[in-house]
């Protein structure tokens, strides 16, 4: 039986949009069969004179034309903001983006062409901007009092019996098995959709430990349903 949001013990989505770590590293040693663009790039950003300032501004104009097509593509999210916070915003991705890549240069081993590599920087950086500045100024639902109104266990006359019962049992494993922490993060992430790496600004830790947190409360949970005779299935279904 497919419970959508309901049935977090078995959803991966973390509010999610998909996890994101950073641009993938592509590993330190360069291949031999990199293409000639790629490499001419990484010869000029190594090099030691005005030859990488150039090469450093026709980057920063790829990473920025990157970033304000993401921007512009997520604009539905920041509907307060004008052409002009868009602009600013893909500009400051693009300016971390082209940090980052150049702190990466040796992770590159050309299974890509370069530019397509370097476009995922700024992507991601375009990507999680666009997400924190969305939630800006709002509060971030880490209360259980959330728990209630998306899981309540009492029937409804769009809820069959056995659906009740099984979001009864979930809800009674939640707050008997979580932590307290655990529960705060599965609200906001699992229930209430808050990205990751907001919540991760906002509780001052990293993606990583918010990732591990869900995933063990994730785990607590299979493990109480399944004592119940509940099977959690990998579609987020229960049965």
């Amino acid at each position: 039986m497919r419970l959508s949001r309901a049935s977090v013990a078995g959803s991966s989505r973390a509010s999610v949009d998909p996890p994101l770590t950073g641009p993938p590293s592509e590993s330190v040693n360069v291949a031999s069969h990199i293409d000639q663009e790629s490499r001419a790039w990484l010869e000029r950003l190594r090099a030691a004179d005005a030859q990488r300032q150039t090469a450093i501004g026709e980057l920063h104009e790829l990473l920025l034309r990157a970033a304000t097509f993401e921007v512009r593509r997520r604009r539905s999210r920041l509907p307060q903001l004008g052409g002009g916070d868009l602009d600013d915003l893909a500009r400051q991705s693009a300016n971390d983006a082209l940090v980052a890549l150049l702190g990466k240069l040796d992770d590159f081993r050309g299974e890509s062409r370069f530019t397509t590599w370097a476009y995922k920087f700024a992507l991601y950086e375009a990507a999680a901007k666009v997400r924190k500045r969305a939630w800006q100024g709002r509060e971030v639902p880490l209360s259980t009092e959330a728990w209630p109104v998306l899981a309540d266990g009492r029937p409804q006359p769009d809820r069959s019996a056995e659906t009740a019962e099984l979001l009864r049992a979930l809800r009674e494993e939640v707050e008997q098995r979580l932590s307290p922490h655990q529960r705060e993060v599965l609200v906001a992430l699992a229930l209430n959709e808050v990205p990751i790496d907001v919540l991760a600004e906002r509780l001052n830790t990293t993606r990583g430990a918010l990732y591990k947190t869900l995933h063990d409360a994730r785990r607590k949970l299979r493990a109480g349903l399944a004592a119940r005779g509940l099977s959690v299935l990998e579609q987020g279904e229960l049965r």
